[in-house]
């Protein structure tokens, strides 16, 4: 057995989900969200045991959402306004903050194992939460503060042949096995996951 951690992140990226049905699944063009200093994700499960004949004899396990939450550099207004369904108005560089529309994005990262493997991720439905700002007066110190993105991530409407014919939360591709020179350009799908070429 081999002994990894994951130490490392990087090139946190996301895209406007503009359909998820039962027939398509397409997403608006990739962009850069922030500068990424750490990904966390909790996957929300609970489990009941049913007993027979004074024995517990199965048990139900159902799983969630996942609750992501992403320590990043400071989030430009703009792309504030992309994933929380608010307005940015561009000629003046100004954010809008009030109702929402509803706004679903897929999120993208890599990270990596402390043997130099990087794992490239894909969350393909995600709904993020206006992101706290904390702002305090410059002082003699370095101090200086980013944000902290949290999100609910949720399988799709669509349903892929390579997930059993089921919608999909995300995927982690090895880039040691996978062919992921095109994996950023746009949100890759399960079922467009191939390896490398031998």
């Amino acid at each position: 057995m081999t002994y990894e951690e994951y130490r490392g992140c990087e090139n946190l990226v996301y895209a406007k989900i503009t359909e998820d049905s039962t027939d398509n699944l397409t997403y608006g063009e990739v962009k850069e969200l922030a500068g990424l200093g750490e990904v966390s994700k909790v996957t929300n499960t609970s489990s009941d045991t049913h007993y027979y004949d004074n024995n517990p004899a199965i048990v139900i396990m159902a799983t969630g959402d996942d609750d992501l939450t992403l320590s990043t550099s400071a989030i430009s207004d703009e792309t504030v306004a992309d994933l929380t369904g608010q307005v940015y108005d561009a000629a003046t560089g100004m954010l809008i903050e009030g109702e929402r529309e509803e706004t679903y994005v897929a999120i993208g990262y890599i990270t990596e194992k402390t043997n130099g493997e990087k794992v490239y991720v894909w969350r393909y439905k995600c709904m993020c939460e206006v992101p706290d700002v904390n702002s305090k007066t410059k002082d003699s110190s370095t101090d200086a503060q980013g944000q902290s993105l949290k999100i609910k991530s949720i399988a799709t409407t669509h349903k892929f042949a390579k997930n059993k014919s089921r919608g999909a939360k995300g995927i982690s591709v090895s880039g040691n096995k996978a062919d992921v020179s095109a994996f950023f350009k746009q949100v890759t799908l399960p079922d467009a996951v191939t390896a490398k070429a031998a």
